[in-house]
């Protein structure tokens, strides 16, 4: 089963607690803080694979965690990091935040990897906080959370050669007559149902042709098969347009051709772009196909380079293989995001933090005190003494006296609520 586009959610794994332990050893009087930093969450990694060609795995699991850091623990010992999770896809697959679209990576090149979510940091052992004030401290932090967010996978085949044109016109013959690959071929519409990938050879090159399931009018709308496949075609550097010169469905050529750039052009201007090259295929079924072929040129006015053949008997072939391999010396390839363009994903700037009203409740957002709220450990004293001068340092005290907070009144962040005091 072949499935190019997906949607799954990813979370990266959570940082390790820090400890809170002193020394007690026989013969040390005053053992110190001695509580070891958490491990590092483990992160989110895909990887291009090139031995995998769809994303049906990904279809049936769509919930991705990696391990969380371990817990620090006494004599200044650190947690072990957690393991990243890697996820194999196919090369070509854009990754982009489900929830606004933003483009988080573009995977083009085999074995590439990219980050997608980050582990969630360590928190810090009681032994970090020691200062000249503060001989025996008992705060420790918990462990940030890691990363976490619903992706859309969206898998666009890289190839060379891209084969377009109406269903049943000869483009699966054609692939596997100058390939090893084995498309299914039928005398029936929609015979290919999902694109193929073929590597074929001429004047000692070689070049990867990827055959197109049929378009049909209205295409760019999604009628047949067209919104779902027609994104395949970005990656193409050049078209392989292939028509049926001998009409033998009772379609006119000059038409079908037509009405095919129409639908690229509707779909993306930039395939319409795209350099262009006239497969005028079945010319075997024709008496003079002479003909035939210079009455069509006729109708185009010469603008595209055109090539009689027969897929079925070969005829034809090699010598749109030789000019294919020469025209794609000249043809740059297919721009790629770079990775430095996308690698961390940044959502829009946001304010410091936020105080909004749910009923009675003051609601509080904000990036670093949601963190800060995460990385409290709130059954210990000095850790709670500890988040209410960063509370107040940071004005969130003041802005909510600002909104018309009173004592007694409840504050929210995240899950956690208190009375303001």
């Amino acid at each position: 089963m072949f499935v190019d586009k997906t949607k799954i959610y990813v979370k990266a794994g959570d940082g390790g607690h820090g400890a809170a332990t002193f020394r007690r050893e026989k013969y040390v009087a005053y053992g110190g803080p001695d509580g070891g930093d958490g491990g590092t969450g483990g992160s989110i990694i895909f990887r291009a694979d090139p031995n995998i060609n769809t994303l049906i795995d990904f279809r049936f699991k769509r919930k991705h965690k990696a391990e969380n850091g371990v817990n620090g623990a006494r004599k200044k010992c650190h947690g072990r990091r957690g393991e990243n999770l890697v996820l194999n896809i196919p090369v070509g697959t854009i990754v982009r935040e489900a929830q606004t679209g933003h483009l988080i990576a573009d995977l083009s090149e085999e074995g590439q990897e990219e980050i997608i979510v980050k582990g969630g940091r360590g928190g810090r052992g009681n032994a970090r906080f020691v200062n000249s004030v503060r001989q025996a401290p008992t705060i420790a932090e918990r462990g940030e959370p890691g990363v976490e967010i619903e992706v859309l996978l969206e898998l666009k085949l890289l190839a060379d050669v891209g084969l377009v044109g109406f269903p049943n016109v000869g483009k699966s013959t054609f692939l596997s007559k100058v390939t090893k690959a084995e498309p299914k071929i039928g005398n029936y519409h929609f015979t290919t149902i999902h694109p193929n990938l073929g590597v074929a050879k001429a004047k000692d090159k070689s070049f990867v042709i990827a055959d197109i399931p049929g378009l049909i009018e209205g295409a760019h709308e999604g009628a047949g098969l067209g919104l779902q496949f027609l994104r395949h075609i970005e990656r193409t550097r050049m078209l392989l347009h292939v028509i049926d010169i001998s009409g033998s469905e009772n379609r006119d050529p000059y038409e079908d051709f037509t009405s095919i750039n129409n639908e690229l052009k509707m779909y993306n201007e930039k395939l319409a772009e795209l350099p262009q090259v006239i497969v005028a295929n079945k010319i075997d079924l024709l008496e003079d196909s002479t003909q035939v072929i210079e009455e069509f040129k006729a109708k185009i006015n010469n603008q595209y380079e055109i090539f009689p053949l027969s897929a079925a008997t070969k005829e034809g072939i090699e010598d749109l293989l030789n000019y294919l391999a020469t025209k794609l010396e000249t043809i740059p390839k297919v721009e790629i995001f770079k990775a430095e363009d996308f690698k961390v994903y940044k959502p829009e700037p946001e304010e410091e933090f936020t105080i909004s009203k749910d009923n009675e409740v003051f609601v509080v957002h904000g990036k670093n005190i949601e963190k800060l709220v995460a990385m409290t450990n709130f059954d210990n004293t000095d850790s709670v003494l500890r988040f209410q001068r960063i509370f107040r340092k940071i004005g969130i005290e003041d802005a909510l006296r600002q909104k018309g907070v009173k004592e007694g009144d409840t504050v929210r962040i995240l899950d956690m609520e208190f009375d303001f005091q």
